[in-house]
């Protein structure tokens, strides 16, 4: 079953000038056409301005289609009646998690979301223990978050997303704020839930080597979606994903920077231990 499909759809927005008059329309998404499987891991890439960003808050009605139709587990996001179930279905966590936490204590700023929804608040408490163990920041519950690293912040972030139980969650670039060690505590966050909930991930970023596990790519360029396919697939086409302003995982450019100066290595190479194995059993 699809949890996230769409169907040519259009989204516009209006150009004012200084004075805020509407003086156009630009197209940020352009006649996009995706399916995600339940319990897949996504990964959306483009450059500034691709509209990868404002596809991901379509799906959870953010922002709904100007044209076509965006369905989040099957529900149609332009249906007011819906718009309970689809946020329930699809949990977003953004950029800067300092955006994304009110609270003055971890344990109680993961209730919140929960709390919202009406959740008994024994099942409340309940879910903040297992969100806060999933995280691995059981041990913080009653800390501040304004004492917490970077990284420990987007995992309470993470938390209180998972408190709400959704079955999809959107990451719109949630480590492009930390240092190397902050975003592979948050990445190792993210596969164990997926692992553990079976929820579908769609994570929006920057950094290639980020995407190297993830089941397909989906690669936006003007509100398009240009290229797609699997990581394997999508960085055999260094060149392509180059003329779209992209970088690729640094492994996988040497090995195409040996490739081609004549070394018979394979296309795609995504792991240093790949290129390792390749050369050594070069002759």
């Amino acid at each position: 079953m699809d949890m996230i499909q769409t169907e040519k759809l259009i989204f516009e927005y209006e150009k004012r000038d200084d004075e805020g008059n509407v003086i156009g329309m630009s197209r940020a998404v352009d006649g996009v056409d995706m399916h995600v499987e339940e319990g897949q891991f996504i990964a959306l890439l483009g450059h500034n301005g691709s509209g990868k960003s404002t596809l991901a808050k379509h799906m959870n009605a953010i922002l709904v289609p100007t044209e076509g139709t965006m369905w989040v587990d099957g529900r149609n996001t332009k249906e007011p009646e819906e718009l309970w179930n689809v946020r329930q279905s699809a949990g977003m966590v953004f950029q800067n998690p300092d955006n994304q936490i009110i609270g003055t204590v971890v344990e109680e700023d993961v209730g919140f979301g929960p709390e919202n929804l009406g959740v008994p608040t024994d099942e409340i408490w309940q879910r903040v223990e297992e969100s806060l163990k999933a995280v691995g920041m059981i041990s913080y519950r009653h800390h501040s978050p304004n004492k917490l690293s970077g990284g420990q912040k987007q995992r309470v972030a993470i938390a209180g997303v998972v408190a709400m139980e959704p079955r999809c969650i959107v990451l719109d670039e949630p480590t492009a704020m930390l240092d190397p060690v902050g975003r592979k505590e948050v990445l190792r966050t993210v596969q164990k839930l997926r692992e553990k909930k079976k929820v579908t991930v769609i994570l929006i970023t920057h950094y290639m080597e980020e995407v190297i596990d993830a089941d397909k790519i989906f690669v936006m360029d003007h509100g398009h979606v240009v290229m797609e396919g699997t990581p394997r697939e999508i960085f055999s086409r260094v060149d392509e994903l180059k003329s779209y302003r992209l970088d690729v995982p640094q492994v996988t450019l040497l090995a195409d920077e040996l490739r081609k100066r004549g070394l018979d290595i394979p296309e795609g190479i995504l792991r240093k231990e790949e290129l390792v194995k390749c050369l050594c059993q070069l002759d």
